[in-house]
């Protein structure tokens, strides 16, 4: 994995190039999550964002695990809405 992209295999078995958006190790259920993009777009324009659980320490074949208890997508939910209304903020701020 270089610092800010990694490589999956997608449904069709082609690599897919995927960006790291940010990492972070929760306290409540003391897991290290990965949120990443492969920059699609959904239906409604907007890009798709996906999350994992992952092992820092495995570096060299990083395994991503599934997400699987609605506590881990609402720390996960919570974490991206914060930082989208701080780039709100932000662009707001150089619009004026």
């Amino acid at each position: 994995m270089e610092k800010n992209t990694f490589t999956v295999l997608g449904d069709d078995g082609k690599e897919v190039v995927c960006q790291v958006l940010f990492t972070f190790e929760s306290d409540e259920t003391g897991k290290n999550y990965i949120v990443y993009t492969d920059n699609t777009k959904d239906s409604t324009g907007s890009t798709q964002v996906y999350a994992s659980i992952y092992d820092p320490k495995d570096d060299k074949d990083m395994k991503l695990q599934p997400i699987e208890t609605d506590k881990e997508w609402k720390i996960i939910e919570t974490i991206l809405d914060t930082l989208q209304d701080e780039i709100k903020k932000i662009d707001k701020e150089v619009e004026e």
